[in-house]
């Protein structure tokens, strides 16, 4: 046997999976810490009611944003298992990653409550009270993290440490960090792999999105021959002709998490992990031969078609992708630096100075959306139209808002007989960059009919 077949029985997936959920842990570790003037590169923040999205902190009021966001959400997993089936359950799935962690790394590797991780059929035997204890302790610190890391992108990292100091004050964080840590810590020592057999839902929606040059993990039962009947009735551990070369070990069996048999075909519950191609590899190279599972489509080892990636569906998929990523650059890029509303009082409008003149009476709500801090006022379109309050600019900090009650006014020469709603734009800016940070309102002023003056 020549010296690269030796080399390659390791089990090459498996510790590629492991390079996978170890990139994935860092980078969701770190990014919550990464700011750039106070901004992160995504961040939902309840507390503050701001989105922050690729280092810009937009208000709520901007949230028109979001749809963007979940539509390349559903997009990008849509796309992703056309191409590559359930790649993101075996590769990328926070559950499977920390039910690695638990099952492999702590009861196996660390504890030795399990023998080998190449058996995950076999529970682990009783009289290992204390280890089981010490894992669930391991394990319960670990999931008080990771919910603490999830929660970084609700709360981030400089308030959450800020708040944990004062419990009675943030009941409901302290209340998803516990709810989420307590479900973590059912969920992987409890729940398992059913969660991903019986709950999560993207089992189901997986059949929908595949197709004949969809990559999978696939049994070539061509070579390896017939387990299981058309009726899916397994008819013995070993195939029976001698040209098959599956030698019924059933390496590839006990080595699943989620308790299938590859060798029966396609199924819900294979999250592509391909830890059985880890499992027949050695076993097929001692004969000399290929491992009989792959990571492959079914028309490349079914009818010998080499996979089209390129195809309708991911074309299309690429496409509505591509539009969705340039929307959202192109409303990102037209954030406003400030937001103003313009809400009128219940007092339509009131003759002042003895019938001189018409005041109309208005609530602006300012709010600075800018990183910086800045002096602000407004104009009137309408050069019959005057303000009378505020009569001066008024600062905002960063992030601040403001309630102005402003008065405009007009001389009693612009009265209609019927009365007239005249159109107004509101022009406000920031004293200090006219050309940047800019909005315009349209409003209404309205005027007393001729009668009602005179009266």
């Amino acid at each position: 046997m020549s010296c690269s077949i030796e080399n390659s029985s390791q089990p090459i997936y498996r510790f590629k999976r492991y390079l996978s959920f170890g990139l994935i842990s860092i980078i969701s570790i770190v990014l919550p810490f990464i700011t750039i003037d106070g901004k992160h590169i995504f961040l939902l923040s309840f507390d503050k009611k701001q989105l922050h999205l690729l280092f810009t902190a937009f208000d709520m009021q901007e949230l028109y944003l979001m749809p963007f966001v979940l539509i390349l959400l559903f997009l990008s997993i849509f796309f992703i298992t056309t191409l590559g089936g359930r790649v993101w359950c075996g590769w990328a799935c926070p559950q499977t990653s920390f039910r690695l962690i638990y099952r492999d790394l702590i009861e196996t590797k660390l504890l030795g409550i399990r023998k080998s991780i190449k058996n995950k059929q076999k529970e682990t035997e009783s009289g290992q009270g204390f280890k089981k204890l010490l894992a669930f302790l391991i394990w319960s610190a670990l999931a008080f993290l990771a919910a603490a890391n999830f929660i970084w992108y609700f709360v981030p990292p400089e308030d959450f440490f800020t708040y944990l100091q004062n419990p009675m004050e943030h009941t409901v964080m302290y209340g998803f960090l516990t709810c989420l840590a307590a479900f973590l810590i059912y969920d992987i020592i409890s729940l398992k792999e059913d969660f991903c057999v019986y709950i999560c839902p993207y089992a189901r929606v997986q059949s929908v999105l595949f197709d004949e040059n969809t990559i999978q993990t696939i049994y070539d039962e061509k070579r390896g021959g017939k387990i299981f009947d058309d009726h899916g009735n397994k008819m013995g551990n070993k195939p029976p002709l001698p040209s098959d070369d599956c030698t019924g070990c059933e390496a590839c069996v006990k080595v699943c998490p989620t308790h299938i048999d590859i060798r029966k075909g396609m199924q819900l519950e294979c999250i592509n992990c391909l830890e059985c191609a880890d499992a027949c590899t050695p076993i097929m190279e001692k004969l000399g031969k290929k491992s009989l599972i792959t990571w492959t489509s079914a028309n490349e080892i079914e009818r010998g078609i080499k996979t089209q990636y390129l195809r309708f569906r991911t074309v299309a998929y690429g496409v509505a992708l591509t539009i969705a990523l340039i929307g959202l650059f192109a409303m990102g890029s037209t954030k406003e630096h400030m937001l103003l509303n313009i809400n009128r009082t219940s007092q339509l409008y009131k003759i002042a100075d003895d019938g001189k003149t018409i005041d109309n009476v208005y609530t602006f709500l300012f709010q600075n959306t800018d990183s910086k801090d800045h002096q602000y006022y407004f104009e009137v379109s309408d050069p019959n139209i005057k303000i009378d309050k505020p009569s001066e600019p008024f600062l905002l900090k960063s992030g601040e808002k403001v309630k102005k009650v402003v008065i405009l006014s007009s001389i009693p020469k612009e009265i209609k007989a019927e009365g007239e709603d005249i159109p107004i734009v509101i022009k406000a800016f920031a004293l200090d960059d006219k050309e940047k940070i800019v909005v315009n309102r349209e409003t209404i002023f309205i005027y007393p009919k001729k009668s009602d003056y005179h009266n």
